[in-house]
């Protein structure tokens, strides 16, 4: 999802790489689960979101579509985000307790908050947004942080994903077609999300795949 603000406005300027330390630390939010509600459309998955969850829970993504998931155009595109749901728009995997039922499967996009990324020359980097969280926190490792394993693995997919889903709108910009612009939307969908993954085989190698046959059946 792209912001249309400069760096400068969400965060103090620096830029962090993955062997870095950054304030980010809120010592489990104390239960605050702010940043857990109110989110609109804007937590995105991606396809090892999807796979962690899926494969985690042993539910098939469809199963999910409209009770914790949902489906939403972005910048020209379809993708799934986490549903907010009830009169205080809370995450739908938030417990009673204002913790996070799938804490060790968290999205990616929950994982780096308070940091976002940035993205510039093929490649990216993190930032600390300054004003999307009012804890007290202390300073960590981002690979830490992010508790992601293979991360170098994980940040080349992140890369990869992001730019794909870049090529994907600049494509849909360029036509008129609503039959095309469909069929595309179907093909992202069907490839990433509704095929179910293997959680017995390496996550990676069957993006790999799954981009190749993207890439071969789109029009």
């Amino acid at each position: 999802m792209r912001r249309n603000v400069s760096l400068e406005e969400i965060s103090d300027g620096r830029l962090f790489d993955d062997n870095d330390l950054v304030r980010a630390d809120c010592r489990g939010c104390e239960g605050c689960s702010d940043c857990c509600r109110g989110m609109g459309k804007s937590i995105l998955l991606d396809p090892y979101d999807v796979y962690r969850l899926t494969t985690g829970l042993g539910r098939p993504f469809a199963d999910f579509l409209d009770r914790e998931i949902e489906l939403s155009v972005v910048d020209g595109y379809i993708l799934p985000n986490l549903r907010m749901s009830g009169a205080g728009e809370a995450c739908a995997f938030l417990d009673e307790q204002g913790r996070c039922s799938v804490h060790s499967l968290r999205p990616g996009i929950c994982r780096i908050f308070p940091l976002g990324r940035f993205y510039e020359n093929g490649a990216f980097r993190y930032f600390l947004q300054t004003k999307e969280c009012g804890a007290v926190r202390s300073k960590i490792r981002v690979s830490r942080w992010i508790d992601t394993p293979m991360q170098k693995r994980y940040r080349a997919f992140v890369t990869d994903w992001h730019y794909l889903l870049n090529d994907v709108e600049e494509r849909l910009r360029e036509t008129e077609d609503d039959i095309f612009i469909k069929k595309l939307n179907m093909l992202l969908l069907q490839n990433f999300f509704l095929t179910p993954y293997d959680g017995e085989r390496d996550f990676y190698e069957q993006y790999e795949e799954r981009k190749e046959d993207f890439h071969a059946f789109t029009p």
